[in-house]
């Protein structure tokens, strides 16, 4: 591992945040890193300062607190939407969210595209692995609500898609 940055930390709370540990050390060479859930150390009478990571050469200090991220995460899953009719592709994982296959390829799918429950519509990658998800439903994408190359939480609104029926599935970039 060549060195660890604020994408990282963040994705070390989330698994500390959803396991049942209430504390997390990592060292590795010059960095140490310690997590907490309460903010408290178990060294007897020593306290930290939680979501704080210090190294010889860098120091990454994440100033948002588990809690306010969880309002902000909420926040972002429940898209702006007047209408009730359209369907969401939600994250089946936490990790980072690509439009294409690899940099530079276009985009799996685009506004107004249709699909079809068998196209893949993005890919999430989780420590090095690309995970391909599926519509897994038919319709008309209306709205890309994550932002390529930026972590999504699990759960969180992918994409919303107006049904359409079977007849008009597969034929992309209709009316566009």
């Amino acid at each position: 591992m060549d060195g660890i940055d604020q994408d990282d930390v963040i994705r070390i709370m989330n698994v500390l945040e959803a396991s049942t540990f209430d504390e997390l050390h990592l060292e590795m060479g010059d960095l140490k890193l310690v997590v907490s859930k309460s903010g408290q150390t178990t060294r007897a009478g020593e306290q930290r300062t939680p979501h704080r990571v210090a190294s010889a050469e860098t120091e990454i200090d994440v100033k948002t607190p588990i809690q306010e991220r969880e309002k902000a995460v909420e926040a972002s899953q429940e898209p702006n939407v007047e209408r009730d009719d359209l369907i969401a592709i939600k994250s089946p994982m936490l990790g980072t969210f690509y439009r294409a296959p690899k940099p530079g390829a276009p985009s799996f799918v685009k506004e107004n595209d249709v699909v079809s429950e068998d196209d893949s519509v993005c890919i999430i990658e989780v420590m090095k692995l690309f995970n391909t998800i599926k519509a897994n439903v038919r319709g008309r994408i209306v709205k890309i609500c994550a932002e390529n190359g930026k972590m999504v939480e699990y759960q969180q609104t992918l994409f919303l898609l107006e049904p359409l029926e079977e007849d008009t599935a597969g034929k992309k970039d209709q009316g566009s």
